[in-house]
């Protein structure tokens, strides 16, 4: 038998171990430029992108430029505080967060529409469903092709309402940053051609 002490130190050990892993867990991809790299070292990922694009029908490369843009795949992202007198940190600009960085009003929507009142915008899985979830419905209300990721980061930025009214339409900063999203998915998207069917063998996506 074990002495009391020893089991203390087991467990104590065990719950740093712990702090340890989850904490890796979260952090972000080393190469986040390359996508099969990210599902590589992200094994999960793969898995949880291949389900929203199966319920959604947008493609895995173009949810996934989508937060490389918006978080750079930091679960704990914020928009950065605004300064007062242009030095002293301020308020944020939005109550954006997450890996999607929606909005909170937004975040609602999506929670009651599908019904996943549980998702968290710090959670992977449910932020690339959000994605998913969002570019259907700016396909549905503003006629935005699933595969056209210049068009689908407009409106994910302005909205679908914004989107049809031409809100982007004087804002250059806007439209180079979606320019930026669609070079990105493209690309993305053919570097998944050579790493997809390792991806999909199963053999490690339980991870």
């Amino acid at each position: 038998m074990s002495r009391p002490g020893s089991r203390r130190l087991a467990a104590g050990l065990l719950a740093a171990t712990s702090i340890v892993g989850a904490g890796c867990a979260s952090s972000p991809p080393e190469n986040v430029e390359d996508i099969c790299a990210i599902f590589e070292d992200k094994r999960g990922w793969y898995k949880a992108a291949k389900k929203s694009e199966d319920r959604w029908g947008t493609p895995k490369h173009i949810q996934m430029a989508i937060i490389r843009q918006e978080s750079s795949f930091d679960f704990n992202a914020r928009p950065p505080r605004t300064k007062l007198l242009g030095v002293i940190p301020w308020k944020r600009p939005s109550n954006a967060y997450g890996y999607a960085q929606a909005l909170e009003s937004t975040w609602d929507w999506y929670q009651k529409d599908t019904g996943r009142r549980w998702a968290d915008r710090d959670d992977f899985d449910d932020a690339i469903d959000f994605v998913g979830w969002y570019t259907n419905k700016s396909s549905t209300a503003a006629g935005i092709s699933k595969w056209d990721p210049y068009n689908q980061y407009l409106a994910y930025h302005e909205g679908q309402g914004g989107f049809k009214k031409g809100t982007y339409r004087n804002k250059r900063w806007l439209k180079d940053t979606a320019r930026k999203v669609d070079y990105r998915a493209r690309e993305w998207g053919a570097q998944l051609k050579r790493c997809e069917d390792d991806l999909d063998s199963g053999w490690w996506i339980f991870g």
